[in-house]
């Protein structure tokens, strides 16, 4: 052969090994990934087949031969896994079983001593997983284009060489050949699958990287008893606009919340804070905007709006609290709340002085007995 093929076969198996131990050390690291693990185990199997497949170049057997082709269909069936479960966050079994499907084809040829034909079908179903991994990968590709988009051509350039390999087998017609294939086409594959391991290995660690750091954002801003967004990230939003007149502010303070805590405990008062903040995101429209402030006081933003639009929905939301049986592990209850809300002005106000307008109209509901919806004076804070 003009190429080394066992030094580049072993370049492509220690390769396959450096990335598993990489990707299972940002596993430990990032445990909520848990796609990192799944892709680490496929590589485990593509360099236990690799090596099994350097073993049986100078010792070609019917079990070595088996035992390669199993172990390249079961890595990269676990691979497509772990892509579905990088871009849904669900379980990689259904996937993977589906790839592994494969094996009920191409382990029967290579069992009965027709290597060739068993090769042959190891590389088209080859071939077709990462095709299929590929595929994943476009169909996320809003989350970083780019990058996946990158991921998307490399497993594609690697399934064709695979692809090329059963072609070159299949016009050579031999059903059994007695020992490893040899050909410009394997030569090929290794050469394509050395490169775009290495540019699949960085490019998944930079979406990844990408991720976490979208998450721990996320985080850092979503409210995580409710799933609201926070007070940061309302004030990151809002707090450095002008509230035109069309922009109301309405703020929410559940009514004797305090009492809940002490007669049905903490657990129960959790329980009622995820109900309402239920009932804010059930009355939303797309352009609104609902954020958990603190406590048991909750803020609304609505762009776009008149007075009685704002009281109509904020009196909708008042009243199916109201009226909602809440269950808690130490009984049901019932709870109610109080809101108040203003509007920006022509000129602009603003977010501090709305919300501040807001609150004072809430303190009015509050006084005048809970349980109520209260508009700032003239409804506009200004």
């Amino acid at each position: 052969m003009s190429l080394d093929y066992t030094s580049l076969l072993l370049a492509v198996g220690f390769s396959a090994a450096c990335l598993s131990l990489t990707l299972f050390g940002m596993w430990l690291t990032a445990r909520s990934e848990r796609f990192l693990l799944t892709w680490a185990i496929s590589l485990v199997f593509v360099v236990g087949d690799i090596f099994i497949y350097d073993t049986y170049i100078d010792m070609p057997g019917r079990l070595l031969g088996i035992a390669t082709l199993a172990l390249l269909l079961l890595g990269f069936s676990t691979m497509l896994g772990a892509a579905y479960q990088f871009r849904t966050g669900g379980s990689p079994l259904p996937r993977t079983l589906w790839g592994c499907a494969s094996l009920v084809v191409a382990l029967p040829a290579m069992a009965l001593g027709y290597d060739g034909l068993g090769f042959m079908f190891e590389n088209l179903f080859a071939a077709l997983l990462l095709f299929a991994t590929a595929f994943e990968y476009w169909r996320g590709r809003n989350e970083a284009p780019a990058l996946t988009i990158g991921i998307t051509a490399l497993y594609s350039a690697t399934a064709i060489s695979f692809m090329l390999c059963a072609g070159v087998l299949a016009w050579d017609g031999k059903l059994a050949l007695g020992h490893a294939p040899s050909n410009w086409a394997e030569e090929l594959s290794l050469i394509v699958v050395i490169a775009s391991m290495t540019g699949i290995g960085a490019l998944s660690l930079a979406l990844n990287q990408g991720r976490l750091a979208r998450h721990h954002r996320r985080n850092a801003l979503t409210d995580p008893l409710t799933g609201l967004l926070n007070r940061r990230a309302l004030f990151d939003m809002h707090g450095h606009l002008p509230v035109g007149a069309f922009t109301a502010v309405v703020v929410f303070d559940l009514d004797n919340f305090k009492a809940i805590n002490d007669e049905f405990g903490h657990a129960a008062g959790d329980e009622v804070l995820k109900v309402f903040a239920s009932e804010l995101t059930g009355n939303l429209r797309q352009t609104d905007v609902a954020a958990r402030m603190g406590g048991e006081e909750f803020a609304l933003v609505l762009k776009r709006t008149l007075p009685e639009t704002v009281e109509e929905a904020a009196e909708r939301i008042r009243t199916a609290f109201a009226t909602r049986l809440i269950e808690t592990e130490t009984g049901s209850l019932t709870c109610t709340v109080s809101a108040g809300f203003a509007f920006g002005g022509k000129e602009g106000l603003s977010f501090d002085k709305v919300l501040s307008a807001a609150d004072k109209a809430l303190y009015d509901a509050k006084r005048g007995g809970r349980n109520r919806v209260t508009a700032s004076p003239f409804r506009r804070a200004g």
